[in-house]
């Protein structure tokens, strides 16, 4: 590893990096699962019964609130991956302070230190 490759605080960006476009690939997988369950529900009473219609309203209900939680996830982490081509990732969008590199271990997308995510 190059000396460019990490920041004079320690964080190292090729590492992250890596954990963030894994995280990518296991996020747009898990969309590609979820197309199912996302799909119109059926209203047609003599095919399906009532509480069947229902219960798949209400997956479908789930299935679109969890793509919408995913969207975000991939939001931020390209946003976070923009960091890493800027110089910036690993310092807090709102104090400037540097996020304790365990605390991306855990969120690598974090945005904030631990005092500002208060």
């Amino acid at each position: 590893m190059q000396d460019d490759d990490m920041q004079d605080d320690g964080i190292d960006i090729p590492h992250f990096r890596e954990r963030l476009h894994a995280l990518r690939a296991e996020i747009e997988g898990q969309n590609q699962a979820r197309d199912d369950s996302r799909a119109t529900v059926e209203l047609d009473q003599t095919r399906v019964g009532r509480l069947s219609r229902m219960d798949a309203l209400q997956q479908q209900a789930m299935a679109q609130a969890t793509n919408e939680r995913a969207q975000l996830t991939l939001t931020r982490i390209t946003s976070a991956l923009q960091r890493c081509d800027d110089g910036t990732y690993g310092e807090c969008l709102r104090c400037g302070e540097l996020i304790n590199p365990k605390r991306l271990e855990i969120d690598p997308a974090a945005t904030r230190c631990i005092d500002c995510a208060d």
